[in-house]
């Protein structure tokens, strides 16, 4: 006999099976400057900008700590529509 109950509340939504919020939310208060969150992302015009920026003159690291907390505020859902669905590639 073949098990086909299934259990919803340890399986995530299908449309939202990788939020990346955690990890960009730390990438970019960590490392923020060299633009590895956008990386992470897949935003790679965005994140070589960040890198220049962060070389360059040292903004970087200040809207790696601005998008850090941003991200890590907005709730899962809210992140994954705006971020990686939506593409949103700054604040």
């Amino acid at each position: 006999m073949e098990n086909t109950k299934t259990e919803h509340w340890n399986n995530p939504p299908r449309s939202q099976q990788e939020n990346k919020k955690i990890s960009a939310g730390i990438l970019a208060i960590l490392l923020g400057a060299l633009g590895i969150h956008k990386f992470y992302l897949g935003y790679t015009k965005e994140g070589i900008i960040q890198l220049i920026l962060g070389l360059m003159c040292g903004i970087g690291g200040v809207i790696g700590i601005v998008e850090g907390i941003i991200y890590l505020t907005k709730s899962d859902e809210d992140f994954f529509q705006t971020y990686q669905v939506g593409y949103k590639g700054w604040f």
